[in-house]
């Protein structure tokens, strides 16, 4: 299939040998629980490729990003789905620190730290979210001589057995005296934070999306990322790119694991010429929105404009993929789906796609008041 081709190709270019060491692991034990895919991930340099050049990393950006993470999602869809937590944290917190005088020397430290140590970060904020009021982190932030006591839950929380760090999302006292969100970096060692069961389906099992408890941990100030009196708009700028980041590459892993199921129907033969292109095109047309939408970023949009064109990528992706893996699935027939459960497996693992925030029904409203010409107000 040349354009999975292509989207396997970029993985090589930024991580050789990665897709061959996936292969060579029956899919069945890549996507179950203990699986080794996130330890090959970084054994391949797979932490660094948003990273900048200057801290050691590929220095990737977006639109090769998605083509990498759909060439992940082909083979893995446990793996590209964690690793969108890690990607979409770096991407962030690489942009303050491109940015003299945003993170704070403990900050840019542990920054340096992440591609020669191949450091994983978790993320334990609310992703799907991009305005500050609307935020309501769960975890609680008090504050102590130093920094701050944490307290809290983020469940599901993916990357949870691998992680080096976990990046929270709190809510501290501002200079008004009212509650201002902050982003804490937590060192996974960090006595109190601890991992517990959580994800209960065989579905993206390897994406290790367990519990993260925080009881009284405690965190130095200097590695809160606040907003400042200088910078007010600090936080606002990291939600926006986050959310943008997240919601692209969480969706080409998905549509990488439909071109999956899209070339075994194409290499098995099954159904008619139309069935089969009728797949491809929903399978294609899905990424292509995907890409475009990323280019047109990478080429200046941005803001409410580019949060829009995003959520109409995403949405639309979503339905073109659910229709194209229920129709292969179908086209495969029902002998390859008793014989051969890998197909219906990866059939399976699209779909959380419309799970993650913000769902389609809490969208609708801010989407169209948008285009119809009023702000872009998610909730």
């Amino acid at each position: 299939m040349r354009s999975l081709d292509a989207a396997r190709d970029a993985v090589e270019r930024y991580h050789p040998g990665l897709l061959k060491a996936l292969a060579d692991i029956p899919y069945a034990r890549r996507e179950a629980p203990g699986s080794p895919v996130l330890d090959l991930f970084r054994a391949h340099g797979g932490v660094g490729l948003l990273v900048p050049k200057e801290y050691d990393g590929h220095g990737a950006g977006l639109v090769e990003a998605v083509q990498v993470q759909r060439g992940l999602g082909s083979l893995s869809p446990s793996l590209a789905a964690a690793v969108t937590m890690h990607h979409f944290t770096v991407a962030m917190l690489y942009a303050l620190a491109a940015e003299s005088g945003r993170l704070t020397p403990a900050q840019l430290e542990l920054l340096s730290s992440v591609v020669p140590e191949q450091r994983l970060l978790a993320s334990g904020w609310a992703e799907g979210r991009t305005q500050q009021n609307i935020l309501t982190p769960s975890v609680t932030a008090e504050p102590v001589p130093g920094g701050f006591r944490l307290n809290g839950v983020k469940k599901p929380c993916s990357l949870s057995g691998s992680m080096s760090v976990l990046t929270a999302s709190i809510a501290v006292p501002g200079r008004d005296g009212r509650p201002e969100l902050a982003l804490a970096l937590v060192p996974a060692s960090t006595p109190g934070l601890s991992v517990h069961p959580f994800w209960g389906s065989d579905v993206l099992a390897a994406a290790q999306s367990d519990e993260v408890r925080l009881e009284n941990v405690e965190v130095p100030e200097d590695l809160v990322v606040r907003t400042t009196a200088e910078d007010p708009h600090r936080l606002d700028d990291l939600q926006t790119a986050g959310f943008i980041w997240f919601e692209l590459l969480v969706s080409a892993g998905y549509a990488g694991a439909a071109a999956g199921l899209t070339e075994q129907l194409l290499a098995s033969g099954r159904g008619s010429p139309q069935e089969r292109a009728q797949v491809v095109v929903q399978t294609e047309a899905a990424f292509e929105l995907l890409a475009g939408t990323a280019r047109a970023i990478r080429d200046g949009l941005e803001g409410e404009g580019a949060v829009a064109a995003v959520l109409v990528a995403r949405f639309a992706a979503q339905t073109n993929l659910a229709r194209a893996t229920d129709q292969a699935l179908e086209l495969l027939g029902g002998i390859d789906f008793i014989r051969n459960p890998d197909h219906a497996r990866l059939a399976a693992s699209v779909r959380p796609l419309a799970f993650h925030p913000p769902s389609r029904a809490a969208s609708a409203a801010a989407l169209v008041q948008y285009v119809d010409g009023g702000p872009l107000e998610l909730s």
